[in-house]
Order: C-alpha cells, then sequence, then structure tokens
C-alpha cells in the first residue's frame, strides 16, 4: 500500500503558516513574548499591559482544558525568556550542562501554572453567563465567537477587569510564599522607569502596580471581541476601558508630584562599596580563597583614599568564618581602626550544634557583620530566606541524590530576625538584606523600621554570569525603596553595584573602565540624609503590610465560590429526573 501526500509549496505553507498565526496559540506565544520582553535586559515595559489581555484573548471562547493550555503556554514562553540567565550558572554535572537546563525548564513550568490557572479562572466565570447565546455568525476567526461568551452589559465586563486583576495579585501573593517564595520578577517591577506610577507602592505594595496593569490589559482585550462581532463603534466600547484610564491618569498625576519633591536632608555620610567581580567557579574553588581575599583589601584600601564613613563588602565576600580564622578577623578589624570606618561585610558564620555526640556539628548562616571603627564586631544578621538549591537542599534527609545536581556540599540555616546595625556615632541606623530577600516584599518591610535610615543589600550575582539576572534583580530594590519610603544600597558581586533614593531612582552606578557593571573596583558617593526629627514617616505599606495584597485575595475566592456554587446548581437542576 502507498500513500500519496501533496506537495508542499509555497501556497500550501502561506496557508498553515496563515492558520497557525491565527489560532489560539499564536496568541498565547505572543502574550508571554510581550510579559517577557517587559523585563530587563530588553526591558520594553509598554508590553507589560498588552501581555495579559493577549493570554485572555488566546483563551476566548474555548473549553476549560483549552483555556488552561493557552494561559501555561504563553506563561512558559514568559518565564523561558525572562529566566534564561539560569543557564549562565557555571556547573556542570558529569560535564554535562542538565542542572542549569533541568532548573531552567522545571521552574519555568512551575511558575507558570499560576497565570494559567489565572487565565482559566477569568475565561471560565466571564464564559458563565444565564443569558441566552446569541444567533451563530459565520466564523472566521475564534475571536469572532468570544463575544458570546463575556458578560452581556458593560457593568459585567467591567467587574470582570476588575476580577481579573484581583486574582493576578492573588496568583503573586501566592508565589510570594509557596516553598519558601520565588517573587521575581512580579508584574509591577516592569514599571520600574515609571516612576510616577511606582509610588502608589508606598500604600499597595508592588501589588497595586501589577493591579493596574492587569486591570487595563483585561479590560482593553475585551473590546476585540465586541469590536470584531458586533461592529460597535468606538465611542461603545472605548467605554470598557475608560474607567482603568480614568484611574491610572490620577494616580499618575499623584505619583508625578510624589517625585517632584525633595526631599529634606540635614547630613549626608560617605560610602564606598566594593565589587571585587569575583568568578563564581573561583569562589567554589578553596585553593583561591587567600588570593580573592587580599584582591579584596587591595580595593578597599584603594576605596578608602576617599575617606568614607562607611564601607560595604557584598555578600559571601571573606572566603573564611570571620569569627572563627584569626588571621581574617585581625585583617577586617584592622583595617577599620586604621581608617577609623564603619564596614558592613558579607560572610559565612557558624555556631556549634547542641545535644550533638559529634563537636565539629555546627549550624552555618549566610551572614552580614557590622564592624566599628575601633575594630569591634557589633552586630550580625543571618539571611532569612534561603535559595533552593542554592544555599540548601530540601527533603535532603529523604532523597540524598538530589545532592548530586547541584553544587553546593552542604547547607545553610535560615535566620529568624531582621536586625538594626546602629551607626552610633553618626547617629544612623540602617538594615541589611541578604541575597534574593530583597525581591520579597515583606523581608523589606520588616527591615525598616521607623528609626532605618537607609536599608543595604548584599548580593552575588556572580552565580549568573553577564545577563538580565543583575537588573531584573536590582528592579526589585527600587521597589523596596518606595514601598517603605528609604534610600536602599546594593552592594554585589559582580553587577549591579548601585544606590536608589527613596522615590525609587537609579541614583548612581557603578562601572568599570569598560564602561561594564560587571567588572571590579568601588563606587563612592555622598548619600544625602534627613536627621532623626525629619525622617520621613513609616508609609502606609511598612505599617500595615499586603492589606491590598489580601484584599485581592478575598475578591478573587468569593467569586469563585460563588461561581462553584452557582454552577453546581445549575447542573442539579438540569440533570434528567425519574418518572415519579
Amino acid at each position: 500500500m502507498c500513500f500519496e501526500t501533496a506537495p508542499i509549496t509555497w501556497g500550501v505553507l502561506f496557508q498553515r503558516t496563515k492558520k497557525l498565526l491565527r489560532s489560539r496559540a499564536a496568541f498565547a506565544l505572543l502574550g508571554g513574548a510581550c510579559l517577557g520582553c517587559s523585563f530587563p535586559d530588553i526591558g520594553i515595559s509598554g508590553l507589560a499591559w498588552i501581555g495579559p489581555g493577549l493570554l485572555v484573548i488566546a483563551a476566548a471562547g474555548a473549553t476549560g482544558g483549552e483555556a488552561f493550555r493557552a494561559g501555561f503556554l504563553g506563561a512558559l514562553a514568559h518565564y523561558l525568556i525572562t529566566l534564561n540567565w539560569l543557564l549562565n550558572i557555571p556547573y556542570r554535572w558529569m560535564g554535562l550542562p542538565l542542572a542549569p537546563a533541568a532548573g531552567w525548564l522545571a521552574l519555568s513550568g512551575f511558575i507558570a501554572l499560576g497565570p494559567a490557572t489565572w487565565v482559566w479562572l477569568v475565561t471560565r466565570i466571564g464564559a458563565f453567563s444565564p443569558e441566552p447565546p446569541q444567533p451563530e455568525l459565520p466564523e472566521r476567526h475564534f475571536l469572532y465567537r468570544a463575544a458570546d461568551f463575556l458578560p452581556g452589559t458593560w457593568l459585567g465586563r467591567s467587574a470582570l477587569a476588575i476580577f481579573g486583576a484581583a486574582a493576578w495579585v492573588a496568583f503573586e501573593m501566592y508565589i510570594t510564599r509557596i516553598f519558601g517564595g520565588f517573587p521575581w520578577n512580579l508584574l509591577g517591577a516592569s514599571q520600574y522607569q515609571l516612576l510616577p506610577l511606582l509610588q502608589m507602592a508606598e500604600v499597595t505594595g508592588i501589588y497595586g502596580v501589577s493591579f493596574l496593569i492587569v486591570w487595563f490589559s483585561v479590560a482593553l482585550a475585551m473590546t476585540v471581541p465586541g469590536v470584531l462581532r458586533r461592529g460597535e463603534r468606538p465611542p461603545v466600547w472605548s467605554s470598557e476601558i475608560m474607567i482603568p484610564v480614568l484611574v491610572i491618569a490620577v494616580i499618575f498625576s499623584w505619583g508625578l508630584r510624589e517625585t517632584r519633591q525633595v526631599p529634606p536632608h540635614d547630613r549626608t555620610l560617605k560610602v564606598a562599596m566594593i565589587q571585587p567581580s569575583i568568578p563564581q567557579t573561583l569562589i567554589w574553588n578553596e585553593a583561591n580563597d587567600d588570593a580573592r581575599f587580599r584582591h579584596l583589601v587591595e580595593l578597599s584600601v584603594q576605596a578608602l583614599t576617599n575617606k568614607p564613613d562607611l564601607l560595604v563588602w557584598p555578600e559571601a565576600a571573606i572566603p573564611k568564618l570571620l569569627r572563627y580564622n584569626s588571621d581574617t578577623y585581625n585583617t577586617v578589624s584592622g583595617l577599620a581602626r586604621q581608617h577609623k570606618v564603619w564596614m558592613i561585610v558579607g560572610a559565612d558564620d557558624a555556631e556549634p550544634r547542641r545535644d550533638t555526640p559529634d563537636p565539629n556539628d555546627a549550624d552555618y548562616y549566610n551572614s552580614s557583620f557590622l564592624i566599628s571603627p575601633e575594630g569591634k564586631l557589633e552586630d550580625r544578621y543571618r539571611k532569612r530566606s534561603l535559595v533552593i538549591f542554592g544555599e540548601y537542599i530540601p527533603l535532603a534527609k529523604w532523597l540524598p541524590f538530589l545532592a548530586w545536581f547541584t553544587p553546593i556540599q552542604g547547607g545553610f540555616t535560615a535566620g529568624d530576625d531582621p536586625v538594626p546595625f546602629e551607626l552610633t556615632d553618626l547617629g544612623l541606623e540602617t538594615s541589611v538584606l541578604i541575597c534574593f530577600e530583597d525581591v520579597f516584599p515583606g523581608l523589606g518591610r520588616s527591615a525598616a523600621s521607623a528609626d532605618t535610615d537607609f536599608l543595604v543589600n548584599l548580593t552575588n550575582n556572580g552565580w549568573f554570569g553577564e545577563g538580565a539576572a543583575q537588573w531584573q534583580h536590582a528592579v526589585s530594590s527600587i521597589l523596596r525603596a518606595v514601598e517603605n519610603r528609604r534610600p536602599l544600597l546594593r552592594c554585589t558581586n559582580s553587577g549591579l553595584t548601585c544606590w536608589v533614593d527613596a522615590h525609587g531612582r537609579i541614583r548612581q552606578v557603578f562601572r568599570d573602565p569598560k564602561g561594564t557593571i560587571y567588572g571590579e573596583g568601588f563606587l563612592f558617593f555622598e548619600l544625602p540624609l534627613p536627621s532623626a526629627e525629619n525622617r520621613p514617616a513609616p508609609t502606609f505599606y511598612n505599617r500595615h503590610g499586603d492589606v491590598f495584597g489580601w484584599v485581592c485575595v478575598l475578591a478573587t475566592l468569593v467569586p469563585l465560590a460563588w461561581f462553584i456554587g452557582l454552577r453546581q446548581r445549575n447542573e442539579v437542576n438540569s440533570a434528567p429526573r425519574g418518572d415519579a
């Protein structure tokens, strides 16, 4: 038996391509690409305002399963784009780059479940209507039928857009907390350059910015089926986005006024931050510990010629245990004492375990230390949120083979509480966030007390080479500064060393002689600060936390419960009844 196949001509190829581009998959991929490209390092922030709407359009009029698959496809594209820097991790298992690729795919797929569920929720609740369907028209595209599955009134469609925005925030609240949390690239962070809009974060946190973006995007998306299906004129369908546009305009105007206000400053703090730019492979190689520590000290001596009040070293800058290695401690304390400078340094720490037969058992911590100008170790802070597979291995006791896929041999123990660092003779107080702790709104809030003058982030992005991770991480610091109305200093091993003011402006960025952010050197600047009497009062977000986020969670669960209950009643009423 033989089969004849039609030859693939340019005409056939064109028709198949045209069909693909008109499919749900194309709209889903386009929506995901818009979301992915709205974050650094591509950073076209305006694309974030249409990405969620395109995901909704891709699932318009679809079954529940189709809607979920379309949402998952688009979200997967989004996270594969934004998290591609995971492939830069310089770790090879059995000589192969399997672990970074597996982590990239697994993490992207896991997080994509959230937006996929969001698409399902919005389209299912939007499609559920007791109204009879409109007469069927000749179908040219799935969008033509989508209007039949939307609420029939302007009020209903507006409510659905608000529900969609609240449900997106509920997803972000979830991803911030599940399995320790991974709130990387929350949607509002894509607008880090739109400072007037960001100012609302002092009330709502980053979640309010995400809400506005999705509200506008879904409202805009729901106008498309109506225009195609019913041919409505702009004065009619533009009412769908009138309210979100008006709200955005009001918030933008208020934020513009806020950014124009110059906060009072009565004093300045001279700061030097060291960026040693040590490749991660050298950090893992203990044979290089002494050489890289000497290099760190040499860069510091150069920076100290500017006579700073505060010298900052990045996360894990000190190779050996500061409190237990006498040579390391004497060098660091001597540097502070000789130059009469406060120091905040990143180093590992350890505490012997109690009630263990092995005297060498200890808990290890990723820590930061405050050293006084007299060379005394004044205080220490231990990182509270650890990086999965980077600082600890989940289920290591029951699944020990997982250690084969990671570059770490052991694990850290999480700290408990934020610790204020008091620079007593300067009359200043700061608080430290280590590594990606600054992407957690709640951790930033807990670190910024009413007496905090500025925040410090110590991090090591050398794990990820030269790529988008550095910028994506830095934009989260911008939101933490705005949420708490405190300047934030970022000292990194390799990009992006900078400081951010209380309104979210990146004021100064370290660049090496080649003009890149990845080289070695130091950043010296004068940080303007108000006196203790003129220190800004804690913001609404700092005082009350995620009130807006929890309201959005409630605004998601209530309609969802109503939808499930109504659907179950309808199924019972429509079930066939037996003869009496």
